[in-house]
Formats: C-alpha cells, structure tokens, sequence
C-alpha cells in the first residue's frame, strides 16, 4: 500500500492538470469566429479563471464576437493575433466612421498599433470634388461627409465645407500614406501589452492566471523540441565511438606512411608548397531575430499598400488577398507574403525586388 501511494498521488496531479486544461480550452461564438483563449475570455463559456482582467467578450444575437471598450461602447472582435498581441475590430452596425467621432481607448488595456489624424468635414449634397470618397453612412440628401488625413485637401475642403472634427485614427502600419481621403471603413487595429504572453505563445506554450487570487501569469506546457536526451545519449555511443576508433586508426596509418615515407628519402627545402584553396563568396541569409522585427501588415478589404503598384506578391507571384498578413522591408518598403519573404531573408540578405540589403540591428 505503501508503494502505491506515489503513484496515486502522481496520477491525481495529472487528472487535475488535465482537467483545468479542458476547462480553459479555446471556444468561438461560431466556427467562422475568431478562436478565443487567454487572455480573452467568453464570459458565457469560459470561467472568469480562464482570461485576464479587462478581456471579457460577449457573444451577440447573431453570434458575432463582441469587445466592449469601456468608453466607447460594443465593437466586433474581427481578428485576433496571439503572437503579435494585436487585433482587429469595427463597428457592428457597420458606420465605423461614426464610431470613431466618439473612440476613446483610455480605460482599457488597448492602443493604437499607429495612429494617423484625419479630419471630417460636412459639405453640401451638390458638392463634388475629384479623388474625394464620400462616407456614405453619415450622408443624407442634404449633404455630404468626407474624411482627409492630407493637409492640402483639409485646406482646400474648409474653403467650401464646414469642419466637423479631427480625431486619431488607428490605421494599419506606419507609413500609412496620406490619401486624398477615406471612408474609413477598414478594421482598426490594436495592440495589447499587458498580459505579455506573445513569447510564450511563439514557443507553442499556453499562457495563464498562476493562481485564481493572482494577476501574475505564467507558461505552461511548452513543447519538448529536438531528441530526447536518452536517445543523444544512444546516437553518441552507437555512432560517435566507433567514429573516433576509426579515426584514430587512421591517424595511426597514416603515422606509419609518413615515417616510413621520411626514413626512404630526405625532403628538398622548396619541394614542398602550401596550396590556399580559396572559399566560394557567400552572403548568409539574416538573423532569425531580425527578420521577426520587420513590420507585418493585415491587408484590409481595400488592399491600399504603400507602393499603390503592390498587389502581387514578388516571390510566390500570388495576388495579395483581404485579410492576409504581409510584411515589409524598412529600407525600401517592398512587400511580401510572411511565409515567402521570412524563407527568402533566411538564405539571403538582399531584397528580392530591388536586391538592396536591410539594415541590421
């Protein structure tokens, strides 16, 4: 019985263990829905234990996933980057650009990834002016909406139209051009710091609460990668020392005909000469780290990139899809799919577009 009891004790730890993993397991509002675990949490399918405090989602009428800011109301939870701790949100009754009139982040745990101000005018129905998109939901028959992040068009607009406001938007990367202007329609993208479980959700861990009472977080059942010690230990003995018995016999062969090569003739001074092979120029592939650090960029519905020629991807020549998540060299802005470039730097150093090479940290 004494025996026994180890083993018992061992087998109710891994139950428990077991147990808490499937109550804290990943659920949706529906299948098509953004997969959500910790630090969210579905109040009506997740235990409060499961998520962090301040990101508690609710599951609408139309099992739409929904995000309350606590100053600015319900938004649709559209996408969610785990690893990046970013997402993605926008106006459930589909007039972002309303929304945004009234955005206030303070008192929640989100930000702006970037920020650009654009400034809304009202202008006569019979107000018409090229390269100008009109915000369809806040415009009636008696006049027109219009938004603009471009001084020069806010200029040229105040001449005929009135100012509404001017408020920060935020947009999906930083060198977000200034445009004419804009319905605003796209998903707005934040960013989360704090719980900071990104690294842990990179190794393949699962990031939570330590403890009900607690806010402090931890990584939990990070995958074991590479080969087992015991089988390091099997390939060492089984490969490694029959390599170094046949190494050093052949040293010792080798001994022998060198003697017996000296003891049959005396070496001539100048008989002999060095040859340097040279090594083939390589230029190696970048840093995995510095890879990772170059921005991505989640291609909204209107695919506006910075290089308005940019719609096909140069490496795998697939043209760029709403929703795909690109990425981008500092030096000279070229875009890319992620799984594309990442290979491509990770053998070379230089852009496939222009061959330039990225700075390096």
């Amino acid at each position: 019985m004494k025996i026994l009891t180890p083993f018992v004790t061992l087998l109710f730890i891994l139950l428990c263990t077991e147990a808490s993993a499937e109550t804290c397991a990943a659920a949706f509002c529906r299948r098509d829905e953004p997969m959500i675990r910790f630090p969210f949490r579905i109040g009506t399918r997740q235990p409060e234990s499961c998520g962090y405090p301040g990101f508690d989602l609710s599951c609408d009428g139309m099992n739409q996933t929904i995000l309350e800011l606590p100053n600015s109301g319900q938004f649709t939870l559209r996408s969610i980057d785990y690893a990046e701790q970013e997402l993605w949100v926008n106006d459930p009754e589909g007039c972002l650009p309303k929304r945004l009139l009234s955005l206030n982040l303070h008192g929640s745990p989100f930000a702006s990834v970037y920020s650009q101000d654009y400034t809304f005018f009202n202008c006569s129905s019979s107000y018409i002016k090229y390269g100008l998109n009109p915000i369809a939901c806040l415009s009636d028959s008696n006049y027109t909406v219009f938004a603009t992040s471009s001084p020069g068009m806010a200029s040229t607009l105040s001449s005929s139209c009135t100012p509404v406001k001017t408020v920060p938007v935020p947009v999906e990367w930083s060198f977000y051009e200034q445009v004419n202007s804009s319905d605003l329609n796209d998903d707005l993208r934040l960013q989360w710091g704090v719980p900071r479980c990104g690294r842990c959700v990179v190794r393949g861990g699962r990031c939570g609460l330590k403890g009900n009472s607690t806010t402090e977080i931890e990584c939990t059942n990070i995958p074991q990668r590479g080969i087992p010690r015991a089988a390091r230990y099997a390939i060492i003995v089984g490969v490694g020392l029959p390599a170094i018995l046949f190494l050093l016999g052949l040293l010792c062969f080798l001994c022998g005909r060198v003697k017996s090569y000296a003891r049959g003739r005396r070496p001539v001074i100048g008989e002999f000469a060095t040859a340097v092979v040279p090594h083939s120029a390589h230029v190696p592939g970048l840093d995995v780290v510095v890879i990772e650090s170059y921005p991505k960029i989640v291609l909204g519905e209107s695919k506006r990139l910075p290089k308005l020629d940019d719609s096909t991807c140069p490496i795998c020549l697939s043209d760029y899809q709403p929703k795909e998540t690109l990425k981008t060299i500092p030096q000279c802005n070229h875009c890319f799919h992620v799984d594309c470039i990442d290979e491509w730097l990770r053998l070379n150093a230089t852009c496939p577009v222009c061959r330039n090479s990225p700075p390096q940290p």
